[in-house]
């Protein structure tokens, strides 16, 4: 029996090759769960595996929270070709999990869907394992959820899963970083994983962050997400938009050691509301490549300007009007108000504050002694 392996994907660079070559030399069984399967060559794959006798099952989701559904095609096209093919669970808003496991014997766990884009336009990451616990826990929730039944994330769960252990094994993560953290990520909204972020810059960590711009953010997402990276900016974090290539991966690395690949973005949603999958590696190949991946990124990437005149003219350039600028202060924030941002950013707010009511009060006409 050869040794548990597990390797790394990077796209665009790697293409799809790795995947349609699980998929061609497939020999028994192919489960696929998928936000968005588009891509012509994979679908041909999974048809003709199905074709030739491999015990083939495809579960999709069902349409965005906006209602509109990227995959009614490739399901039509599926079930014409005899493939047996559902929708996500709908105990879950969205089915956001991008995974195969490949006759039970190894699984790939992914941020990339299967859309031409993804191929070519957009950085993502894949881990591939074949560490028979984690293929066999894929695999596991592929068939909880195929038949519509509850999956508690015990403590034993290798694996990073929404809804269960993904805030907490990711706030840990952060927690016990103690010299980097490079993350690349779409959005950075949730609370609790700022809030960790932040304090690891006030210990002394050097964090670095990726990030995608304003007008990516849906509208009631926007004081949020342009909230959220102000506050790490204010307290000497580094947020760098990526240029050329999209950024679509969720990748966290650690002190040179340690990485998470996943498909959850850092947003509220994402752990409470969808099924998420991630995982955590340490081997020293997978981690130096996602490190020099990541600071090619950096290079090719520019400080993300998010004062307000620049966020305004990055919604007007993409024809975004959905917004009110006066909104987006960071002291709008609530959670701001309540502290639950780090030390340093709650002595800024306090010392505007106070420089606010310092001025109005020199402004106040003085009474005249009578």
């Amino acid at each position: 029996m050869p040794e548990p392996t597990r390797h790394l994907l990077v796209m665009p660079d790697d293409g799809p090759k790795a995947l349609l070559d699980a998929i061609e030399n497939a020999k028994h069984s192919l489960v696929v769960k998928m936000f968005v399967f588009s891509d012509p060559p994979l679908l041909e794959a999974v048809i003709a595996a199905h074709k030739r006798g491999v015990q083939t099952r495809v579960m999709l989701n069902r349409a965005r929270r906006s209602g509109e559904s990227d995959n009614s095609e490739t399901q039509r096209r599926l079930l014409r070709a005899g493939v047996p093919v559902k929708d996500s669970n709908p105990a879950f808003d969205v089915s956001h999990e991008k995974s195969m496991v490949v006759d039970g014997r190894t699984a790939f766990i992914k941020s990339l869907n299967w859309e031409p884009k993804n191929f070519s336009e957009t950085r993502d990451y894949a881990i591939v394992t074949t560490d028979p616990d984690e293929v066999t826990e894929v695999a596991y929730v592929f068939d909880a959820d195929w038949n519509r039944l509850p999956y508690t994330c015990p403590p034993s769960a290798r694996l990073i899963w929404c809804r269960g252990n993904a805030r907490e094994r990711m706030t840990r993560f952060i927690d016990e970083a103690t010299h980097s953290l490079r993350v690349q990520n779409e959005r950075y909204q949730d609370v609790t994983i700022i809030e960790h972020l932040i304090r690891a810059k006030e210990r002394g960590v050097k964090v670095k962050v990726m990030a995608r711009p304003p007008h990516t953010l849906k509208e009631h997402k926007l004081l949020e997400g342009v909230g959220g990276l102000r506050m790490m900016q204010d307290v000497g974090i580094k947020v760098h938009k990526l240029k050329g290539l999209q950024l679509h991966a969720k990748m966290m690395v650690a002190d040179h050691k340690r990485a998470i690949v996943g498909s959850m973005n850092l947003a509220p949603g994402s752990f409470e509301d969808r099924r998420e999958l991630g995982i955590q590696v340490h081997e020293p190949d997978i981690v130096s490549r996602l490190e020099a991946t990541f600071d090619r990124d950096w290079e090719n990437s520019h400080k993300l300007d998010l004062s307000d005149e620049a966020v305004r003219e990055d919604m007007e350039r993409h024809g975004r009007t959905d917004f009110e600028i006066a909104e987006l202060a960071p002291e709008a924030d609530p959670q701001v108000a309540e502290g639950h941002f780090g030390p340093a950013r709650e002595r800024k707010i306090a010392g505007k504050k106070a420089a606010k009511v310092d001025a109005k009060a020199k402004a106040r006409p003085k009474k005249r002694k009578t």
